[in-house]
């Protein structure tokens, strides 16, 4: 082998291996990019998700409001029950 076959020979796979090099530098930098890009995006959203949880806190305090309206309701009838059996006993009392 010959200097020049060899020096052409390094040379190429010098280039080989620089190609290589660079390609995965430009690839571990798109990753790179990405990363902080899907970083800033999660950010964001949970700032959103964080808004919608204190926006919804009303839907969850109702639910609870309409459980203390039922319990308000089953209270009515047993009172409006009670007072129909005060006055039937009122208006026997009366007949008699």
């Amino acid at each position: 082998m010959t200097d020049a076959s060899l020096y052409s020979n390094w040379f190429f796979w010098l280039g080989i291996a620089t190609v290589i090099i660079v390609s995965a530098a430009v690839l571990l930098i798109l990753v790179w990019l990405m990363a902080r890009r899907i970083l800033n995006l999660a950010v964001t959203a949970l700032g959103l998700v964080q808004e919608i949880k204190a926006n919804t806190a009303i839907i969850w305090a109702l639910e609870d409001t309409n459980r203390t309206a039922v319990n308000i309701l089953d209270d009515a009838k047993r009172i409006r029950n009670n007072g129909a059996s005060v006055a039937q006993a009122l208006h026997e009392a009366d007949g008699s």
